[in-house]
């Protein structure tokens, strides 16, 4: 696909979620809006996947370690083709199988439950270690929060990948600098990021976290050939794509009303 047709899927996945929130009363719209670039670059750019055949042992994998943006993940593996956008419309309702966060094989294309923060790159070494171990030759995807990065737990998972060269996975940091009570290098002294993980003995890059080129480029790259796992720090905006929403922690939590939802379609240009 090219940029204009990929800008038009990324326009309409955001309109849907911010009506999936609205429907549903559902929170944590300002978490996956920053994120649907990201994951619209793997789905249609670089991962090795047949919606078709979902569990083939070969697939590449995706992990949505930021599980509280459960509804950006469910929109793009709806409108990739794992199963039917029109299923959208149950989301977060009771019992439906689209839940909030979301849990393994709740529907084709999610591969692990996440949400409790910062175990989602120990459960992709464990696949990438699992797939060296079987001969296979499949790449694992970590998308993270900026956020999650306070868990102790991802610092373990960072030093064991790099020991263990393990250059078929990659962690993409959405790195919207905020969490739920604040910026998050206020909170956490995360800054410089790029460079701790550098120091963890990672190949780390840096790049505007909705530029689909360069998303799609740096994603199709690994691994990169340096025999390391590779990181990539994503600059993105929490809310990104409508303009009274963008870089308003208020929207980790706040739904949006009627006539909001109609002014988000209308910037969006998805009526």
């Amino acid at each position: 696909m090219n940029l204009v047709e990929l800008e038009t899927i990324v326009r309409r996945i955001r309109s849907r979620l911010v009506e999936m929130s609205h429907k549903a009363r559902a929170s944590h719209l300002g978490s996956s809006l920053s994120c649907v670039d990201i994951l619209v670059a793997a789905y249609w750019g670089a991962l090795t996947i047949d919606p078709k055949n979902p569990y083939d042992p070969e697939r590449d994998r995706l992990i949505l370690s930021k599980g509280h943006a459960a509804s950006a993940l469910y929109a793009v593996l709806a409108y990739r083709g794992f199963f039917s956008p029109d299923l959208l419309d149950a989301y977060a309702k009771p019992g439906s199988c689209l839940a909030e966060h979301p849990s393994p094989g709740c529907v084709p294309g999610v591969e692990v439950a996440t949400g409790s923060l910062g175990h989602g790159l120990s459960l992709g070494m464990g696949m990438a270690l699992a797939g060296r171990i079987q001969g296979q030759s499949f790449r694992v995807f970590i998308v993270m929060s900026d956020g999650e990065c306070n868990e102790g737990s991802v610092w373990e998972a960072a030093m064991l990948a790099p020991a263990q060269r393990l250059d078929n996975i990659v962690v993409i940091i959405d790195f919207n600098r905020w969490q739920a009570t604040g910026r998050s290098c206020e909170i956490m002294a995360l800054q410089p990021l790029k460079q701790k993980w550098e120091a963890f003995g990672w190949s780390t890059h840096e790049i505007d976290g909705h530029d689909l080129k360069a998303l799609v480029e740096s994603l199709r790259n690994v691994p990169d050939g340096t025999g390391k796992p590779v990181a990539i720090v994503a600059h993105t905006v929490k809310g990104k794509g409508i303009s009274f929403m963008e870089d308003d922690n208020n929207w980790h939590y706040r739904i949006p009303d009627a006539d909001e939802l109609r002014r988000a379609r209308l910037e969006l240009g998805v009526l």
